[in-house]
């Protein structure tokens, strides 16, 4: 009998870890970030008929996200691979004619240009040049195409006479010398003196050539006048470029390397489109006011730089991303309330919307990230959903799906359900809006453990579209919830600067707090398991937060400021934040630094926190996170500091670390958890 009983025993032990082990596969895994693929960059042909466009997805070989080229038909009758190998493949341009498609690939090691034949499929290497070359564009007689690069300079500080150094001597490697105000970038470390210049090349062959000149930098999108013979840029020629972040004019430079400048406004003017007969000009304006955050509106012009006229001035959002539709209007895209819209203006300013949903183009947190490109009456855009990332479609005047790149992943699969929230912040009762995921296998009898995900920016948002990183967590049974809070893009300007002078602050704690209680309100949430998580933005807003209550159970810290005063002296973007974020210097201002810290209420908390940030992070520099964790361990805080080895400010930028980075907060909120504390 006890022979009979250990088998039965045994039986049900088996059967209930294959439902287990059942169900789990059912379920959104790890390892399933490997095999995610998204569209991205649709180019409509001249003719409308076909959509080329990058399919990116995950080498688990490489741990990398590879690039290749593809291309559907706007009928959905045919879609095939144009260029597709382990090698990278991106940014597909057609020719006026559609006859050639110009690309950029690392076929040969560094990325070069190259042009491919539609109809023999053959491929022709166009440069051979040393630096990346970007932003490449055809002249509308097909014989030119231009592009950016960026030239070393030759800048030597001073003139140091060193001894010769013996025949077979090893001395230590040469002083390096640091001069400019901006010398280091996030994912690149400290930067050679260089600027970045445009050039042309021909299309049948030859030597690349540099049209511009001068130690600036001239970036941006590039647009050729209707007779080929200038090319419309913007770019800050002002020696004072270094201090003025967001100052550029619009300049012209013709075959020669003349160069003329076209706009004076103060602030930024930004992507010129010129007009298909040549005798209008769009582009972006945005205005120098000392603020964090400013629309940036459509504005057209005539071609030599006369009669502005703002054509979204009636749009209290950023609109960018501008296609003319003849001469006569042009579409654009913009966020609203979590969303991306594709929009058409006439030159007179009627309007419609045209697309709506685009998305899906970040793997990782629901960013509300994709792009459309449009030609006449054909518009092709990256749409995700809530569980899938980008598609690519395409509306004349009905929506029409052309890929389904996920159905391998998730047809056999049950994801998180997506819903909204919308609720008024405690403090002053402004509208946020919110959404939150429920477990795949979500029953309304139960209340869940609940993660608030707090996103970065703070001018930014996130929607309800695909999120690894937030479905991941959701699969191992939590309520996800994340919000747009005050700061947030597509709300209106008045919106985006709520948190002036005010991140983070006991505003945007607000928001995220009344969200939670409205979701415990609703019977969802076991209010005795809270978690609380963010990164970058979100990470300063994360260590403010449990500065001020101690109602989470644990804390994952990502890459955040802790402490404004070395944070802007030591990171790349202080040049930025410094005038338009704070009232003035921070030896002028310190309190004012200091209440905006996290650090200035680390006495106060008690919640056991991880903190995880990239060692080559140059954003929020690791010495930021090293000081909250120093300052947590002499609190006597359960406190564990995660690098993660080669990684700038985007630590899940390579699959492996996306996955470690989610497995990691997972574990650390698992320790915590009251089951997890019981049997301890």
């Amino acid at each position: 009998m006890l022979t009979t009983f250990g088998s039965a025993a045994v039986s049900a032990q088996q059967a209930s870890d294959t439902t287990a082990e059942i169900k789990s596969n059912s379920h959104f895994q790890a390892e399933d970030i490997f095999n995610l693929e998204y569209a991205s960059d649709p180019q409509v042909s001249p003719d409308g008929k076909s959509v080329a466009y990058v399919r990116r997805s995950n080498d688990i070989m490489s741990d990398s996200t590879r690039s290749n080229i593809w291309l559907a038909t706007t009928d959905g009758k045919s879609h095939r691979p144009l260029m597709s190998s382990k090698k990278n493949y991106y940014s597909p341009r057609w020719s006026p004619d559609g006859k050639r498609l110009a690309y950029l690939s690392n076929e040969e090691g560094k990325p070069q240009l190259y042009i491919r034949w539609m109809d023999t499929g053959q491929t022709a290497l166009v440069t051979n040049v040393t630096s990346s070359p970007g932003s490449i564009t055809w002249s509308p007689d097909g014989k030119y195409i231009a592009f950016t690069m960026s030239v070393d300079a030759k800048e030597t500080p001073l003139k140091v006479n060193m001894p010769s150094k013996p025949k077979g001597a090893k001395w230590s490697p040469k002083f390096e010398y640091i001069t400019k105000a901006r010398y280091q970038a996030d994912g690149r470390g400290v930067l050679e003196p260089a600027y970045t210049h445009i050039f042309i090349v021909p299309t049948d062959g030859g030597t690349a050539r540099q049209l511009t000149s001068g130690d600036y930098h001239h970036r941006g999108s590039l647009s050729f006048s209707a007779d080929s013979q200038k090319i419309y840029f913007s770019a800050n020629r002002s020696d004072e470029w270094e201090y003025e972040p967001v100052e550029g004019d619009i300049f012209t430079v013709d075959m020669s390397g003349n160069i003329e400048q076209i706009t004076d406004f103060p602030g930024n003017e930004s992507s010129p489109v010129v007009s298909p007969n040549g005798k209008h000009v769009a582009y972006s304006r945005r205005d120098d006011k000392k603020l964090m955050y400013r629309n940036s509106y459509l504005y057209v012009m005539n071609a030599d730089g006369t009669e502005h006229k703002n054509l979204t001035e009636d749009i209290d959002n950023t609109v960018s991303n501008f296609h003319w539709k003849g001469n006569d209007g042009l579409y654009f895209q913009q966020a609203v309330r979590g969303m991306i819209q594709v929009d058409y203006t006439s030159l007179s300013g009627k309007k419609k919307t045209v697309a709506k949903g685009i998305s899906g183009t970040t793997l990782g947190r629901p960013y509300i990230f994709g792009t459309y490109h449009a030609v006449d009456d054909v518009v092709a855009y990256t749409k995700g959903r809530t569980d899938r990332p980008a598609d690519l479609f395409v509306t004349t005047r009905k929506e029409k799906q052309l890929t389904a790149l996920n159905e391998d992943v998730f047809g056999h699969k049950t994801l998180g359900e997506v819903k909204e929230i919308v609720y008024n912040s405690s403090i002053d009762g402004e509208e946020i809006q919110g959404w939150y995921i429920l477990p795949p296998d979500y029953d309304s009898s139960k209340t869940y453990p609940l993660i608030l995900e707090i996103h970065g920016g703070p001018n930014l948002a996130y929607g309800p579209v695909f999120t690894a990183e937030l479905q991941r967590m959701a699969a191992e049974g939590y309520i996800v919830f994340y919000d747009n809070h005050r700061g947030s893009t597509g709300y209106g300007e008045r919106f985006a600067l709520l948190l002036q002078g005010k991140y983070s602050s006991k505003y945007d704690f607000a928001d995220h707090m009344s969200g939670v209680d409205a979701l415990i309100d609703k019977g969802l949430v076991d209010p005795e398991q809270l978690y609380i998580t963010g990164g970058s933005a979100g990470g300063i807003a994360s260590a403010y937060a449990i500065g001020l209550t101690d109602r989470f159970k644990a804390a994952v810290v990502a890459k955040p400021v802790i402490n404004w005063l070395s944070k802007v002296l030591t990171a790349d973007s202080g040049l930025y934040q410094i005038p338009y974020q704070f009232p003035g210097m921070p030896w002028e201002e310190m309190e004012h630094y200091w209440q905006r810290s996290p650090l200035s209420l680390v006495g106060n908390v008690t919640t056991p926190t991880m903190l995880i940030t990239g060692v080559d992070d140059k954003r929020t520099p690791m010495s930021e996170t090293e000081q909250f964790y120093q300052a947590l361990k002499l609190q006597r805080v359960d406190t564990v500091l995660v690098k993660v080895p080669e990684s700038p400010h985007g630590i899940a930028g390579k699959p492996s670390r996306m996955i470690a980075k989610i497995e990691n907060i997972l574990a650390w909120f698992k320790k915590y958890s009251p089951s997890q504390e019981s049997e301890d």
